[in-house]
């Protein structure tokens, strides 16, 4: 799956500058790249036909686009979904499948995407996935820096 293409697939990544756990980390800096280009690089290796990131900082759209990545300015929202959703509209609504990339996972396996990717594409009824991975413990439960899907 990780060498087909998937040019019937965008993969969107929603990031804002407005944290607040921490403030700035889209541009974190990892080993001399920030760590939303660090995510668009590693998407761009999916097999993905898009790989887009989605934000209201221009910050954040002027590293990515000096990374040779799409950058698409949305204005602000309530979630990532709704700044995936915004941006998959202002780019024309590419390909009829969605990844939405956590803007925070720099170290996400490509293969993981191309998969989650495959798997839209072999099912109709579904347009948009995102990779989470199950909840193994009351810590991590109650833990707020653990994203819940």
């Amino acid at each position: 799956m990780a060498g087909k293409p998937l040019k019937d697939t965008a993969v969107i990544i929603p990031a804002r500058m407005g944290a607040t756990r921490l403030p700035g980390k889209p541009l974190a800096d990892i080993g001399g790249v920030p760590m939303v280009v660090r995510v668009a690089l590693g998407a761009s290796r999916s097999g993905a036909g898009l790989v887009a990131v989605a934000t209201d900082d221009e910050r954040i759209a002027s590293a990515v686009r000096s990374a040779g990545v799409e950058a698409v300015m949305t204005g602000p929202a309530d979630s990532g979904s709704a700044r995936v959703y915004e941006a998959w509209g202002r780019l024309g609504r590419p390909g009829s499948r969605i990844v939405d990339l956590q803007g925070d996972e720099p170290f996400m396996p490509p293969v993981l995407i191309g998969q989650a990717a495959a798997l839209l594409c072999g099912d109709e009824s579904a347009a948009i996935a995102t990779l989470a991975t199950p909840i193994r413990s009351d810590g991590e439960f109650r833990d707020p820096n653990v994203v819940k899907v």
